[in-house]
């Protein structure tokens, strides 16, 4: 995985999204909401910097539509709110607009931010490295991949163990059930082993 800070992130914006920051720094702003534990502007970062990773080795359409989608894919995050997609994709729609985007990539930067609430069957390969990179943390280190269970359980804080065991167990064996957890050659050979290895642990404890 690739780690970033605020300065590579206004870098990427200004790159591939805007001169104008005024947005990003709204934007951040809800990354840092007190409430998040993972899905905060560390991960947002992640992701981008994945992104642009992979996309030294993928062959892609639009790198800007992904870096976008990477941007804003958690910007509406509630543990208990069932469409935060939906609402980070109407966020993304409105800020592009007003930053004067075209309106087809805005529909394909909403689109893709829609297909991250279940992270299957990707339209294309943009939308695939949009869904490796933001589950590049499967494959990350134990340690890393341990740090990452902590800090969701802390978003799920309103459910007791029950039901977080639950929960997480089912989202654990559907990741497992698929033949490729990754959707890109590269994300295949990067995490895919240590996806695996880190979710079997993982549902051990919680099964």
């Amino acid at each position: 995985m690739v780690s970033t800070d605020d300065n590579d992130l206004h870098e990427a914006w200004v790159r591939w999204i805007s001169p104008d920051t005024s947005r990003l720094e709204g934007l951040l702003l809800r990354y840092r909401e007190r409430h998040r534990r993972y899905h905060t502007a560390a991960h947002m970062a992640s992701v981008v910097g994945n992104v642009e990773q992979l996309s030294n080795e993928e062959q892609l359409n639009d790198i800007g539509t992904i870096v976008a989608a990477a941007f804003y894919h958690d910007a509406v995050y509630e543990a208990t709110y069932p469409a935060n997609e939906r609402a980070s994709a109407r966020l993304a729609k409105r800020d592009l607009f007003e930053l004067a985007w075209e309106p087809k990539r805005i529909e394909t930067v909403a689109a893709m931010i829609e297909a991250t609430a279940k992270h299957q069957a990707p339209a294309d390969i943009d939308t695939a490295v949009l869904f490796d990179a933001d589950l590049a943390i499967l494959g990350s280190t134990s340690d890393e991949y341990s740090a990452y269970v902590k800090a969701v359980r802390s978003e799920y804080r309103h459910l007791d163990d029950d039901e977080w065991r639950t929960g997480r167990s089912h989202v654990i064996e559907s990741f497992l059930e698929r033949s490729e957890i990754y959707n890109t050659a590269t994300g295949r050979l990067q995490w895919a082993e240590a996806a695996r290895i880190n979710l079997t642990k993982e549902v051990e404890t919680v099964s």
